[in-house]
């Protein structure tokens, strides 16, 4: 698979095969409270991997996050057989606070020896800041999170 705009620099080790779930798929899988596991990522195989990747292009439909919603459900339920699982949308995510950066990005980037002003952080894209966050969780391996700064600007190349 060629690269998307959607998927970032940090993400190019595993963008020729989508093996891990992309932060922009993430993003959207986060706005639709669909849970995804990785294993179930895997087991969709790369062509549906491909088609959902895809559907991050879907700016013209008047529902593009309903529409990605359907499409991915439909692609779990015909390989699994059985829908993915349902997360809470969270109405207020850390994430999307630009007045303020959340505790966890905070103290991962004081950790890493990342100076992340609140100025750095609010002018940063809201799927900058979703990776960030993202990132930043003790739940996730992190050692993407000093080529995140870079490729975001907040660190130099």
């Amino acid at each position: 698979m060629p690269h998307h705009p959607a998927l970032f620099a940090f993400e190019g080790d595993f963008q020729t095969d989508l093996r891990c779930i992309p932060m922009a798929v993430r993003h959207q899988l986060d706005l639709c409270g669909i849970k995804l596991s990785l294993k179930e990522w895997v087991k969709l195989g790369p062509e549906q991997r491909s088609a959902v990747v895809a559907l991050l292009d879907d700016s013209v439909h008047a529902d593009p996050v309903g529409r990605f919603d359907a499409a991915v459900v439909a692609m779990v339920e015909q390989r699994m057989g059985e829908p993915p699982a349902r997360i809470a949308v969270d109405p207020a995510p850390p994430w999307a606070d630009t007045a303020r950066v959340p505790d966890d990005v905070a103290t991962k980037a004081a950790a890493e020896g990342v100076a992340l002003s609140p100025a750095q952080w609010a002018a940063l894209a809201p799927l900058q800041r979703f990776a960030l966050y993202k990132l930043s969780r003790s739940s996730h391996k992190n050692e993407n999170f000093v080529p995140a700064c870079r490729e975001f600007g907040i660190l130099p190349q």
